[in-house]
């Protein structure tokens, strides 16, 4: 899975998305990230079946992760979902489908039906996404297989430590949903230091810093300047101490809700 991905949270249906979606394929991202709950997918998928037929890219060069959502987590609704999934965006498989949210502890079965889509060679990996430990515990515990991802929030405002140092532990990877805090800590007269510092913009260095951590990270933009900046991150590193003084930012501070009171 790329480290570097194009998301598109809070982008409407239609034509400018599916532009965008090819353009950053153009541009060289290479990962996909939408779900059912954005409304989206049509357009996503549109734009990347246009991207194929134009030669740009393969299918098998792409990585498409969408998610299930709260509404339907029993384990019949997770597999028609999945399966309206597919069909809206026209493929014959996503790499990666997620839990979108634990939900009041209502993932139990939704996790039993993503092994079964991952046995049936449907899907090439699964996880969750806003998952606490005591919620991947639960997995670890009771079921076969283990989620590959779990994606969280993570900035600089919310470096969530404790859950990365758990998943890394059990060997899933994280994923920063948020990873800008939706434009909020653009203008931190400390991060902007040290953009200025290495000749970068602010954006820039904040997604290396997830890079850094070994954070994968999907920021959104319909900008393509803007997308081409953020997927320009290795030609630069943050010392160590740029990287401290970014933790040191933390304040656990979060641009969405928390997992434990989100159940819609």
């Amino acid at each position: 899975m790329p480290v570097v991905g194009y998301g598109v949270f809070r982008v409407e249906d239609g034509p400018e998305l599916s532009n965008a979606v090819k353009t950053a394929i153009k541009l060289g991202y290479r990962s996909i990230d939408t779900a059912q709950i954005y409304g989206n997918e049509e357009s996503v998928g549109r734009g990347i079946r246009e991207a194929i037929k134009e030669g740009i890219v393969t299918r098998e060069e792409l990585f498409i992760t969408s998610k299930v959502w709260n509404d339907g987590l029993t384990y019949a609704e997770t597999l028609h979902a999945y399966e309206t999934s597919l069909t809206k965006m026209g493929l014959d498989y996503l790499d990666l489908y997620l839990i979108h949210w634990p939900g009041n502890n209502k993932y139990r079965d939704s996790w039993k039906a993503l092994e079964t889509i991952y046995k049936e060679r449907k899907v090439r990996a699964i996880g969750v996404s806003n998952f606490q430990i005591p919620h991947l515990e639960s997995i670890l515990e009771d079921f076969e297989i283990k989620p590959v991802i779990n994606q969280i929030e993570v900035h600089p405002r919310l470096i969530q430590e404790e859950i990365r140092s758990y998943c890394y532990e059990k060997n899933i990877q994280i994923e920063a949903w948020s990873p800008l805090m939706a434009g909020e800590i653009l203008n931190n007269e400390q991060i902007l230091e040290i953009a200025k510092r290495h000749n970068k913009s602010v954006a820039q260095v904040i997604l290396r810093w997830d890079i850094q951590h070994g954070i994968i990270t999907i920021p959104k933009s319909m900008t393509q300047s803007r997308m081409e900046e953020n997927i320009n991150l290795f030609d630069f590193h943050l010392t160590t101490e740029e990287m401290e003084r970014m933790d040191a930012l933390n304040k656990n501070e979060r641009s969405g809700p928390h997992p434990d009171e989100f159940d819609f």
